[in-house]
């Protein structure tokens, strides 16, 4: 088991996560972050962290969809390993639907720079 990031980190970005992270797994998007699902230990301390429940463990059915996702990104965008301030408006985000849909952007973030 792995766990993924879903849409909900999708405009919100909290990195709290990251902070706790003892292989350092994440790797950061313009507006959201993924886990690379080949260096994640299964830990689980990273799910309860995360304000917006963005976190899931690859078990859940919802899952599936992100699997991908987390996997292709954590090869294109940079590591992450410390907290930084989460997206502007980030709380305004939280719960809104259809936000990979709407909202999604491929492009890198900074990583730890």
């Amino acid at each position: 088991m792995t766990y993924v990031v879903t849409e909900d980190c999708i405009k919100c970005k909290y990195t709290d996560c990251v902070e706790v992270c003892p292989v350092d797994c994440f790797y950061e998007g313009e507006n959201m972050l993924v886990i690379h699902p080949d260096e994640c230990i299964d830990c689980g301390v990273c799910e309860p962290e995360c304000p917006p429940e963005a976190i899931i463990p690859d078990t859940d059915p919802e899952a599936e969809q992100w699997i991908e996702l987390n996997t292709k990104y954590a090869e294109l965008w940079p590591n992450i390993t410390r907290k930084k301030d989460a997206m502007p408006e980030a709380d305004s985000w939280d719960g809104v639907e259809n936000k990979y849909e709407e909202h999604f952007s491929a492009e890198p973030g900074t990583g730890d720079q």
